[in-house]
Order: C-alpha cells, then sequence, then structure tokens
C-alpha cells in the first residue's frame, strides 16, 4: 500500500479505507476564500457496490491500494457482463454491467482499455481519451447561424445526445470525449 495525499487523488485510482477497497468515481478540490482547503471523494466499494462519499483535507493522506493496470481489449457484452482479453496471454476477465458503469456506452468491440485488476479481479476500466462515433440524427442548418457560438443537439450511434457546430449533418463520423461526452471534432477517416 501506498499513502497519496487526497489532492492527488483521480478517477479511476482504488483506495484502501479502514480495510476495504474503493475505486474512486469523482474527486474534486475545494479552495473556500476562508478555512481549509477540501477534498471531496465519490468511491464505490467494490465487494458490494455502495457508494459513499468521503471529504479529507488536502493534506490528509490515503491509503491508495496495489492495483495492476494491463491494457486488454473489449472483446463482446452478454449477461454475464462485459469480457475483455489480455493480448499478451489471451487470458479474459469479465466485469459487471455495474462495475463499467457510464463506460458501457462508448465501449465497442475490439477497442484497447486499460483495466485495472486487483488480485486477478477486474475493479476498475479507463477508457481512451476519443472515441469515433456516427451521428444519426441532428437538426439541419439555419442560415445565418455562425459556427463559432452556436451548436445543435445530435443524436450519437451508441445513443448517447451530445452538442454539435452546425455544418455537421446526420451520417458524419465525430471524435467525441469519453470523460463527459462533449464534441470534440470531426473525424479525420
Amino acid at each position: 500500500m501506498a499513502k497519496i495525499i487526497a489532492s492527488s487523488v483521480r478517477k479511476g485510482n482504488v483506495l484502501d479505507v479502514d480495510g476495504k477497497l474503493y475505486v474512486v468515481l469523482t474527486a474534486q478540490n475545494f479552495h473556500p476564500g476562508k478555512g481549509t482547503p477540501v477534498t471531496q471523494i465519490d468511491m464505490r466499494r467494490i465487494s458490494d457496490g455502495v457508494k459513499v462519499s468521503e471529504r479529507y483535507r488536502t493534506t490528509e493522506q490515503v491509503e491508495r491500494a496495489h492495483v495492476e493496470d494491463r491494457e486488454h481489449t473489449f472483446l463482446y457484452e452478454d449477461s454475464d457482463g462485459f469480457h475483455f482479453m489480455n493480448p499478451e496471454n489471451y487470458d479474459q476477465l469479465t466485469m459487471s454491467a455495474e462495475d463499467v458503469g457510464d463506460a458501457k456506452a462508448f465501449l465497442q468491440e475490439g477497442m484497447a482499455v486499460i483495466l485495472s485488476t486487483h488480485e486477478g479481479v477486474a475493479i476498475a476500466l479507463d477508457l481512451p481519451r476519443n472515441v469515433v462515433l456516427e451521428i444519426t440524427e441532428t437538426e439541419p442548418v439555419v442560415k445565418g447561424q455562425t459556427a463559432s457560438s452556436s451548436y445543435k443537439p445530435a443524436m450519437l450511434s451508441n445513443g448517447l445526445r451530445t452538442l454539435v457546430p452546425p455544418h455537421i449533418t446526420a451520417g458524419t463520423r465525430v471524435v467525441i470525449a469519453t470523460e463527459d461526452g462533449s464534441y470534440v471534432e470531426r473525424a479525420k477517416d
């Protein structure tokens, strides 16, 4: 186990709190005008999926659990969960839909992801920063709209909604940020 200061905790880290493992869902640092800066950490207990929210002073130390981060390839999803394969030794790991969480909307067959494992069990998933998706429907362009300031709603091929510039039409492939589902740019392919 390694001790780290609370302000350096990031989404996806695995913490050991009172002998139980938690995966970090969000970590925010707050610096009020008066008083001590604090770090708000929302976590999910790995053993039973219970979500907890903790506040630490930014200089407090927390235990970071030892996890192995390895690249895996997403294979498929079925009733057992999401299946991933280690490309080095072809071992397969399965994660439940609950553990994958919001990331499932961006998973595509053959996608390389980083899986965090603790004692051979997959506990956390780290997606690539960006994915390429197709626009399935969007509003038509309105003449006179300027491209710099206005965005219009669009539906992506994975079922999520996002905002895109006016010149993007249905059928266009675009790059989407996996962190918040926002439009980055038009796909280069």
